[in-house]
């Protein structure tokens, strides 16, 4: 509605995993270089933590498209929530193996015949787990299992774990599985600073060149609301250029974030 208006190509504030609008904070590229060196290295498995709207998904998507195909078998299940052997199922359907048997044996056994050609291919096998603080009890001993393929140098598969803060404290729970995480990280909000360069690298890539729309005042509002949580901060600017728009006003002011703050109560 209001991409004329303010002279975007694009909505600048959608709440998508669009790679081509990551904000890459200190916390998202350190973050990134940990997941890139765990595949690299063939790691075994790998945490990310972060709050609901921390940008985990995006930051996962961004990390996918920097693996190259020739060298990686990639799998990525974003709902977690199945029985031990549909999760089975699912990590065999998502590496391209789609079996009707409901025999674990036959579908552990196929996963590992593929696990071994992709090894001397020297290809990587990754499985990504978003929203992993959904899994299963029983699924997470399937993952631990699961990391017992291993030659005598490497393991054969490798698990990135992405879920909320609370994932940290399910996985502890599993001391075997916890032992065989060798890389964490979790992800902070953005302070007052990295909130601004933010809303400012958003409305650049959208196709404005500048971040007048935003007065300082305004950003400090969204900043004090949202905590530095990028998806509730799209949430504000995203309705602040619409009531704003509505208005006819020339800029987003900190009356009218207060008003967009207050309605979301």
């Amino acid at each position: 509605m209001y991409l004329d208006y303010w002279g975007f190509k694009k909505y600048p504030f959608e709440n998508v995993p669009d790679p081509e609008f990551m904000y890459y904070s200190q916390e998202h590229k350190e973050a990134l270089v940990r997941l890139l060196y765990a595949v690299n290295r063939r790691k075994g498995a790998a945490l990310l933590t972060g709050e609901i709207g921390s940008g985990k998904t995006l930051l996962s998507r961004v990390f996918i498209q920097q693996l190259p195909e020739k060298d990686f078998e990639i799998g990525l299940i974003t709902n977690p929530s199945l029985e031990p052997l549909d999760f089975l199922k699912e990590i065999l359907y998502q590496i391209g193996l789609n079996f009707k048997t409901n025999s674990k044996t036959e579908l552990i056994n196929s996963l590992n015949t593929r696990l071994l050609e992709n090894t001397k291919k020297n290809r990587t096998t990754l499985l990504i787990v978003d929203e992993a603080q959904l899994v299963h009890a029983d699924s997470f001993e399937e993952i631990r299992l699961l990391l017992n393929f291993q030659l005598n140098d490497q393991f054969l598969m490798t698990f990135i774990l992405i879920g909320q803060p609370e994932l940290k404290d399910i996985i502890r729970q599993y001391k075997q599985l916890d032992q065989r995480i060798a890389i964490r990280y979790h992800l902070n909000p953005l302070n007052i600073e990295e909130t601004t360069k933010y809303i400012s690298y958003r409305l650049e890539k959208a196709g404005l060149s500048n971040n007048e729309i935003f007065t300082p005042e305004s950003i400090e509002e969204i900043y004090h609301y949202s905590e530095g949580i990028p998806r509730k901060i799209n949430n504000v600017c995203d309705l602040s250029l619409l009531i704003t728009f509505s208005m006819k006003g020339k800029a987003v002011d900190s009356d009218t974030v207060r008003k967009v703050i207050k309605d979301s109560l």
